[in-house]
């Protein structure tokens, strides 16, 4: 009896085996598939323009050279510890963190509202929404143009309302705080259209018979869109929310001369 149930046993984990291999060996098909789908000149661009120049990158980083790059010196890690002793890398690492946090929140919060509130427009619906993606098309470098004029200490027109209305002691060139504050409202105000795309397309996307159901209830505005619009949209508000924080981390916005600077 139990030479039987052994030998069932053994037949069914064969049985089994067997029928896995037809899977495995279409899953060897399409990965070989997808192996030859990729030419040898896209291999050649992606491994000049990309893995070769973050070799040498990563090579040059334990190596010192000279002014002109003649001669180099082989260092180890001095140049990592010399970069972490550094108090203003750290500082400039914070400033980083806290400028793509708080425009990525600026950004994503502002389009999440003028999403909601073009969503309940009745007239005009498509004449909005293009006004709102507007901004998004602007080249930065026209950008950095429009936000000197409108803040730049000395011939800006918001900056004289700051500086002359309501008392302000506003300089980006030459304060940090302001500078700082200004890059992030410049940056948001260009990465609102942005936003606000997705969350018009996920607004669109929740049935509206929930809606309509949690009116029926006596549900308030707000009250349906925090515990139904809300829930629905965080797979949009995840993407945006990775989106932003990782964009902003690299310099997308020319500010006015001397901000940066000012900013560090």
């Amino acid at each position: 009896m139990k030479r039987s149930s052994a030998a069932m046993i053994s037949f069914a984990s064969l049985k089994n085996e067997a029928s896995n291999k037809p899977v495995i060996h279409a899953k060897t098909r399409l990965l070989h598939q997808r192996l030859a789908a990729v030419s040898p000149d896209t291999t050649l661009v992606i491994a000049t323009f990309f893995y070769w120049p973050a070799v040498q990158a990563l090579f040059q980083s334990f190596t010192l050279a000279d002014p002109f790059g003649q001669r180099t010196q082989f260092v180890w890690f001095d140049n990592f510890i010399y970069l972490f002793r550094d108090h203003l890398y750290w500082k400039s690492i914070g400033i980083t963190f806290f400028f793509s946090f708080a425009t990525a929140l600026m950004a994503i919060s502002v389009g999440l509202l003028i999403a909601a509130m073009a969503n309940r427009a009745l007239k005009a619906k498509a004449a909005i929404r293009t006004l709102l993606i507007w901004p998004y098309a602007i080249a930065p470098a026209i950008s950095g143009i429009v936000w000197l004029f409108l803040f730049h200490p000395s011939y800006g027109v918001i900056a004289y309302v700051f500086t002359h209305w309501l008392g302000i002691d506003w300089n980006p060139i030459l304060n940090g705080t302001d500078a700082l504050a200004l890059v992030i409202v410049a940056s948001a105000w260009k990465q609102i259209s942005y936003n606000f795309v997705f969350f018009m397309a996920g607004l669109q996307s929740i049935p509206k018979s929930l809606i309509e159901a949690a009116a029926i209830d006596g549900a308030s505005p707000f009250r349906r869109f925090w515990v139904i619009t809300f829930p629905l949209l965080s797979p949009t508000l995840f993407f945006l929310m990775v989106q932003n924080i990782f964009k902003f981390h690299y310099w997308r916005f020319e500010p006015p001369h001397g901000a940066h600077h000012a900013a560090q």
